[in-house]
């Protein structure tokens, strides 16, 4: 009977942490449609709901170490809880760097724009939303196999990171006006990125959770 419910415990978690992580994917579609389409009520909706994510990851947080506390599970299901634990943190991060694309959003409002350069900001931004995805179903589905080669598509984020900078920095020195959204452009791109890399953390996480090892991907 025990442990029948700490199984449940543990499929209780599972499923909040992936309800995390579907409402910061799509948090993130929201940031950046709400950047390229200048909405800053959108933007402003995303900032808000960030709030929301920093309190799933704490009720996270205690009932992960509940568990850990009151139920000393074994080995595996230790390696569960400390997956959840962690990978929970990234989320929280990466929600935290959506957010920051919002903000962006708003800083631009009235500012000259690069439409050339959000037109490729969109794109990468669904690249980065499919590693989100894709990251996120395999952890429900323990596959190891495939969030190793979902890591290796961090190559392709960095190539279309560099060519936007490129592109950005290219519009900064044709018009001086651009120089403030250029900026602004710049560290949206870093924000995009970092998402990946929080992302190639949960990747590792499922790693570690199929065999014990901790691996940088």
């Amino acid at each position: 009977m025990l442990r029948t419910q700490f199984e449940d415990d543990l499929n209780r978690l599972h499923n909040k942490f992936y309800a995390m992580g579907t409402q910061v994917s799509a948090q993130l579609n929201k940031a950046v449609r709400a950047f390229v389409s200048h909405d800053r009520d959108l933007a402003e909706e995303v900032i808000a709901g960030d709030l929301e994510i920093n309190e799933q990851e704490k009720k996270l947080e205690v009932q992960s170490l509940e568990m850990i506390a009151l139920q000393q599970p074994v080995s595996s299901d230790l390696r569960t809880i400390v997956t959840v634990l962690k990978a929970s943190s990234d989320l929280e991060r990466m929600g935290d760097h959506v957010a920051s694309i919002a903000k962006a959003t708003i800083h631009l409002k009235g500012e000259e724009r690069i439409f050339e350069a959000e037109e490729d900001i969109s794109l990468l931004g669904e690249k980065v939303k499919s590693i989100v995805d894709a990251s996120l179903n395999a952890y429900i589905q323990g596959d190891d196999e495939r969030a190793r080669e979902i890591a290796a598509q961090q190559v392709t984020v960095k190539e279309m990171n560099h060519e936007i900078e490129n592109k950005i920095l290219e519009a900064m020195k044709e018009n001086s006006e651009t120089i403030t959204t250029g900026k602004e452009y710049l560290l949206t791109l870093v924000y995009l990125e970092r998402i990946v890399g929080y992302a190639i953390n949960l990747c590792e996480w499922i790693v570690y959770l199929n065999s014990g090892n901790i691996i940088e991907l």
